[in-house]
C-alpha cells in the first residue's frame, strides 16, 4: 500500500506497526472459559506490540505536524519486551486468576481467526505478521523507536479486564 505515494515523490509517512494488544480481545471467550489465550510465537521470544490508542495518538501528532518533508517510515512500538509467558503473568495478575499462554500453529491460529468471523485477508495478514514476528522482522525499529506510552498492564486494566468483566464480545473501540 505504501509504494504509490512512496513512488509519487510526495511527502509522506507511514506508521509500521506490530502485533496490536487489542487483538488478545478476540480471544476473551478461551481467556474467561479456559483461562488461556493463543498465539503463534515461542513462548520464550517477546513479540513486538503496540495499543491502538498509541497508535491513533502518533497519527494525529504526524497530521498536525506540518513542518516535515520527506518520506519516512516511522516504526510505533509499545514499551513493553514482554514474552507471551510474560503477558499470561500480567494478565493472570490484572484479571486476579491464572491465564496461560499455549502456543498453536498457524494454521490452527488462521483456524481459529476464521471461526470468530476474521475475513480472509485479514487472516492473511495476522498470520504473516505473526510468522515475520517469529524471525526478527521488528528488532531493528524496536531498538532505535522511540517507545509509546500505554504498557502492557495499563492496556490489560483499562482495556482487557472491564471486557473480561463484562462477559461480552468484543465488538471494538478502546478506552472510552
Amino acid at each position: 500500500m505504501d509504494a504509490e505515494p512512496s513512488a509519487s515523490g510526495a511527502a509522506y509517512r507511514a506508521l509500521s506497526m506490530p502485533f496490536y494488544m487489542e487483538n488478545l480481545l478476540r480471544q476473551l471467550g478461551a481467556i474467561r472459559e479456559r483461562g488461556a489465550f493463543y498465539l503463534t510465537c515461542a513462548g520464550d521470544l517477546p513479540p513486538a506490540s503496540i495499543a491502538t490508542e498509541d497508535i491513533a495518538g502518533t497519527a494525529a501528532g504526524l497530521l498536525t505536524d506540518l513542518s516535515w518533508t520527506g518520506q519516512e517510515n516511522l516504526p510505533v512500538f509499545g514499551p513493553d519486551r514482554l514474552t507471551p509467558d510474560g503477558m499470561a503473568e500480567v494478565i493472570s495478575q490484572e484479571l486476579g486468576r491464572p491465564v496461560a499462554y499455549r502456543r498453536t500453529g498457524i494454521d490452527d491460529y488462521a483456524s481459529l481467526l476464521r471461526s470468530q468471523g476474521t475475513g480472509d485477508q485479514a487472516v492473511k495478514d495476522l498470520t504473516e505478521a505473526f510468522a515475520a514476528q517469529d524471525h526478527g522482522i521488528y528488532d531493528a525499529d524496536w531498538a532505535t523507536a522511540e517507545p509509546t506510552p500505554t504498557d502492557f498492564r495499563t492496556w490489560c486494566r483499562h482495556v482487557l479486564k472491564p471486557a473480561v468483566d463484562a462477559r461480552t464480545s468484543y465488538r471494538g473501540g478502546g478506552r472510552g
